[in-house]
């Protein structure tokens, strides 16, 4: 069976893959976010044919999540996993230079995503929509590993920051509203 542009979507550059010290490094010396309040910095849609396009303004809804993005097309039926969110400057360290687009994350932010901050139930305000932290794990897999290299999946993934959220977690869209970027962020509720 062939698979399609989608299943891959964009390669990832070997030679901009860290290792986990420069990683784990870098990681440290990034400043701590916001914890109730934050920024909307890239909007991202997964088109079918693989290709990301970058938005600057959406209507997100609980029906279709970010327009023309896969989950409608893939996982509708499925809306814990309707919103990839990733913090901005973790998905900047791991990128190393690449365009976040490569992620195939829908929003990055500059907000406290950490389980502790942010458990699952949490109510947040992005721009004029309201979203909720999904139970489902966003964990890193074999295509993130291929475009970030085997120790940025083991920085996401390993037990110690695991907690932390490195690789991203999901939302979903509870109320529709108007997304933009440069959006505020804001914590209304925790679980």
């Amino acid at each position: 069976m062939s698979r399609s542009a989608e299943d891959y979507g964009p390669q990832g550059d070997a030679a901009r893959h860290l290792t986990l010290t420069e990683l784990e490094a870098g990681h440290a010396a990034l400043p701590q976010p916001s914890r109730d309040h934050g920024t909307v910095h890239l909007i991202v849609a997964r088109h079918a044919d693989g290709v990301r396009n970058t938005h600057e303004h959406i209507l997100m809804t609980p029906e279709g999540g970010v327009p023309g993005d896969r989950w409608g097309r893939l996982l509708a039926d499925q809306p814990e996993m309707q919103l990839t969110v990733m913090r901005q400057e973790v998905a900047e360290l791991i990128a190393n230079g690449q365009p976040l687009t490569v992620f195939g994350d829908n929003l990055f932010v500059d907000l406290d995503l950490t389980s502790e901050n942010l458990p699952v139930g949490s109510r947040l305000r992005v721009g004029e929509a309201l979203v909720e932290v999904s139970p489902m794990p966003h964990d890193g897999c074999a295509k993130f590993k291929g475009r970030f290299g085997q120790d940025a999946l083991r920085f996401v993934s390993g037990k110690a920051l695991r907690s932390q959220n490195l690789r991203g977690v999901y939302w979903t869209t509870v109320e529709a509203g108007d997304v933009s970027v440069g959006d505020a962020i804001n914590v209304l509720s925790r679980a």
